[in-house]
């Protein structure tokens, strides 16, 4: 099959793996995601919609989550925890 254009041909692979491919970049972004000079808040919202389609499970979800945020916070949320 011939395409026109790039932009069609990227359609239609994006119509061929549509599912997995959604998965797959909600956990790239998971694993990008850094809170550095964010606020908490926001960091948050960001994990958030990133995590919802990326079907990690709860735990994999909370490491995920405490090796992204900003390690001071980090550190004072494990020793809370204890």
């Amino acid at each position: 099959m011939e395409y026109e254009t790039a932009g069609e041909f990227l359609a239609e692979i994006k119509r061929e793996f549509r599912g997995e491919d959604e998965e797959i970049i909600k956990v790239a972004e998971l694993k990008r995601l850094e809170q550095r000079g964010k606020t908490i808040k926001k960091f948050v919202q960001e994990f958030r919609r990133a995590a919802r389609e990326s079907r990690y499970e709860r735990r994999p979800l909370v490491k995920e989550f405490k090796k992204d945020m900003n390690r001071t916070i980090c550190q004072r949320l494990i020793e809370s925890e204890q």
